[in-house]
């Protein structure tokens, strides 16, 4: 009976270190979880752009006032007989004298 008991023990502890040492143990499955919760996230954010761009592009097709906005925006076109008007902020302190 000890024997079989000892084989058994034997048994339990090689199974027992493959579970937590040996190829696909729970800290591989653990990394492995966290890896795709990562990728998760990282795929969301790119969704979320994905759907920026395409409302973008749906704007861009539909309307002139988008294509307007951007050649404003990006390249400072402005149109025929427009005013433009640059204002840069004063960002100097006034100077105290000693």
């Amino acid at each position: 009976m000890r024997v079989i008991t000892a084989i058994l023990f034997v048994f339990l502890l090689l199974l027992q270190h493959r579970l937590w040492f040996g190829k696909n143990s729970v800290p591989d499955y653990l990394a492995l979880e966290a890896d795709v919760a990562r990728q998760k996230e990282t795929n969301e954010k790119l969704v979320q752009r994905n759907k920026l761009l395409y409302a973008d592009t749906d704007d861009l097709k539909l309307g002139v006032e988008a294509i307007e906005e951007r050649a404003r925006n990006e390249l400072g076109m402005i149109k025929e007989n427009e005013t433009f008007f640059r204002i840069i902020p004063n960002d100097n302190k006034p100077r105290t004298t000693k």
